[in-house]
C-alpha cells in the first residue's frame, strides 16, 4: 500500500498553494493517472512522491508519505543531465540489478522492447539517443530493478505506436501499482483505473483535488455532465437574480421618491413609508446573503487563442513543398538511416510522418524546417521536440514574445498569456522554470502571432494534458495552413491529419493502416 497523507505544497518563488490537505491510498493492482493542466504540479507530485528532495529547491511541502514494504522506481520527463553524457553500457551498469540478469533474461527483455540485446552494451551517449530510445533505456532499466510501485512522469513521450501499444500492455499487466502523467489520451484510456484530477481555480490562487475510482472516458463524461448542468444552474440563478433586482430596485426607487415628496403635515404617512423603507433594506441584505451562496459559474478547462488568419491561407494547388534526399544519416554522420526520401506537399494538407524509434524523424524534419524557413514564398514557423532549441530560457514569456517594448503589444501579449492561464507572477518568471506544457503554449502563442501560413512540429502534444489535448487538437485542425508534423499521438493523427507516411530505411511510405493517403 502507498499511502499520502495531508500533503500540502506551496510554490517558494510566488508563494503559490499548488496542492492542498491532499491525500491518496493506493492499493496493489491501481492504475492511476493525474491529469490536470499545465503547470498544476503534477511532475512535481511524483518527484515529492519518489524523493522530497527532489522539489525541494523550488517547493515547500508538508505531509506524510507511507511506504512499508514498497519499492519506488521513478522515470522522470527529461533524462536527468548526470546521465547524458554517460554510454548506454554506463547507464544500465550503474545498477546491480543489471549484472544479476542473465544474458537469456536481458535478450528476452531486449526483445519485448523490440530492440537488440546488444543494446545494453552500447557505447553510444545517451543523450545521442532518439527520445523513444531515452525512455525504453529508462523503462529497461526500471523493469530490471523489480519495483512493486511505478511513478512514471510522461512515459509515452516519443515513444512510437508499436512500442506505445507494448506500455499499455506493460502497464495493464504490471501487478503492483503505477501512477503516470501522461498527454495520450489513448494511453488513459486504455489502462487508467483510478483518475487523480489537479485543479487550479481562481487564476490559481486556489487549489482543489479530486480522487475517483473509474475509467478516464467515464470521468470525463461524469465531469462534462455536471460541468452541463452547474452552468445551467449558475445561468439560470442570475437570470432570476437580474428580474429580481429590476424588481427590487423599482419598488427601491419608487418608497424613496414617496420619502422625499412626503408632506411634513402627513406625519402618520411618513412613519409608514419609513417602516416600509426599512423593511426594502431588510430585504436588499436578505437578497445580499442569497447571492454569496449562489452556484459558482464553473471555470471553463482551457481556453485558447486562434491559430491562423486570413494571412495563413494556403491556396489549394500551391507547391508547399517538392523535397528530394538522397541520404539520411545520424548528426554524427556514421550511419545511414533512409535513401531516396522524396515529399511532395500540396495546399492545406496536414501530413503526419510516422515511424519506429531512431528512424531519423526528427532529423529529418530538421533538414525540412531548415528548407521551408529559407523560402521567401513561404512563412514558416518549426516547433521542436526539444523547446529549449528555440527559447531563450533566461527570458519571461513576454520578453520572449516581444522585444519592442511597446506597451500596447505588451498588454496584448499578458491578455494572450493570461488566457492559456498562466499567473501574472508565471508572466515574470524565467521561462526555464515552466512546466513542458506551459513551454509549449510559448511556443503556440508565438506562432500564433506572426502570420505563419506553414507550421513544422515536431510531436506538437507532446506535453499538452489530455485536458487541453482536445482543444489543441482542434486548433491544428482549423489552421488553414500546411502542416507537416511528426506525431506518435493516435488523437492527434486521426482527429488533425489528412495524410500519413511512415519513414523507412526506403524512404517515406504510405501508412494504409490509418486510411489517410488523399
Amino acid at each position: 500500500m502507498l499511502q499520502i497523507k495531508s500533503l500540502t505544497i506551496e510554490h517558494r518563488r510566488d508563494l503559490r498553494v499548488i496542492l492542498e490537505n491532499f491525500n491518496l491510498v493506493l492499493n496493489t493492482g491501481d492504475k492511476a493517472v493525474i491529469v490536470g493542466e499545465e503547470g498544476n504540479g503534477k511532475s512535481t507530485l511524483l518527484k515529492w512522491i519518489f524523493d522530497p528532495a527532489l522539489v525541494a529547491d523550488y517547493a515547500e511541502c508538508r505531509g506524510e508519505r507511507i511506504l512499508g514494504a514498497e519499492r519506488l522506481a521513478y522515470l522522470p520527463q527529461e533524462l536527468p543531465d548526470a546521465l547524458k553524457e554517460k554510454s548506454v553500457y554506463e547507464f544500465f551498469s550503474a545498477t546491480d540489478a543489471f549484472f544479476d540478469c542473465s544474458p537469456k533474461e536481458l535478450s528476452a527483455l531486449a526483445a519485448r522492447f523490440r530492440l537488440s540485446p546488444e543494446f545494453f552494451y552500447g557505447e553510444q551517449r545517451m543523450d545521442t539517443l532518439s527520445g523513444g530510445e531515452k525512455v525504453k533505456a529508462q523503462l529497461l532499466r526500471i523493469f530490471l530493478e523489480r519495483p512493486t510501485v511505478l511513478l512514471l512522469d510522461e512515459p509515452s513521450n516519443d515513444l512510437d505506436l508499436a512500442t506505445l501499444e507494448l506500455l499499455e500492455s506493460l502497464i495493464n499487466e504490471w501487478e503492483g501499482m503505477v501512477l503516470f502523467t501522461s498527454h495520450d489520451e489513448t494511453l488513459i484510456e486504455r489502462t487508467a483505473t483510478v483518475v487523480i484530477h489537479l485543479e487550479q481555480l481562481k487564476r490559481k490562487s486556489e487549489s482543489r483535488y479530486a480522487v475517483v475510482r473509474d475509467s478516464y472516458l467515464r470521468y470525463r463524461q461524469q465531469r462534462a455532465e455536471l460541468f452541463a448542468r452547474k452552468t445551467q444552474q449558475a445561468e439560470n440563478e442570475r437570470k432570476e437574480k437580474k428580474l429580481r433586482d429590476e424588481k427590487y430596485a423599482r419598488l427601491y426607487n419608487s418608497v424613496e421618491r414617496a420619502l422625499s415628496s412626503v408632506s411634513r403635515q402627513a406625519p402618520g404617512e411618513g412613519k409608514n413609508l419609513k417602516d416600509k423603507m426599512h423593511v426594502v433594506k431588510a430585504m436588499g441584505k436578505r437578497f445580499e446573503k442569497e447571492d454569496a451562496e449562489m452556484t459558482e459559474m464553473p471555470e471553463e478547462e482551457a481556453i485558447f487563442f486562434r491559430l491562423g488568419g486570413e494571412a495563413a491561407v494556403m491556396p489549394q494547388g500551391k507547391t508547399v513543398i517538392d523535397y528530394v534526399l538522397a541520404e539520411l544519416k545520424t548528426p554524427d554522420g556514421e550511419r545511414l538511416l533512409a535513401r531516396d526520401i522524396r515529399l511532395k506537399l500540396r495546399g492545406p494538407e496536414k501530413l503526419c510522418i510516422i515511424g519506429e524509434n531512431g528512424a531519423g524523424k526528427t532529423s529529418l524534419l530538421r533538414r525540412i524546417a531548415a528548407d521551408l524557413l529559407a523560402r521567401a514564398d513561404l512563412r514558416a514557423q518549426y516547433m521542436p521536440q526539444n523547446y529549449n532549441d528555440l527559447l531563450e530560457l533566461g527570458r519571461t514569456p513576454v520578453d520572449f514574445l516581444d522585444s519592442s517594448g511597446d506597451k500596447a503589444v505588451r498588454t496584448k501579449i499578458r491578455t494572450y498569456l493570461g488566457a492559456l492561464k498562466f499567473t501574472a507572477e508565471e508572466m515574470d518568471h524565467p521561462i526555464r522554470e515552466l512546466s513542458g506544457g506551459q513551454k509549449a503554449k510559448v511556443l503556440l502563442l508565438k506562432m500564433s502571432l506572426s502570420d505563419a501560413n506553414v507550421l513544422i512540429l515536431d510531436e506538437p502534444t507532446r506535453n499538452f494534458s489530455p485536458l487541453s489535448g482536445p482543444v489543441i487538437r482542434s486548433l491544428l485542425a482549423a489552421f488553414p495552413g500546411a502542416v507537416i508534423s511528426i506525431s506518435h499521438d493516435r488523437k492527434y493523427i486521426d482527429e488533425v491529419c489528412t495524410r500519413v507516411l511512415r519513414l523507412t530505411e526506403t524512404g517515406l511510405v504510405p501508412a494504409p493502416e490509418f486510411g489517410k493517403q488523399n
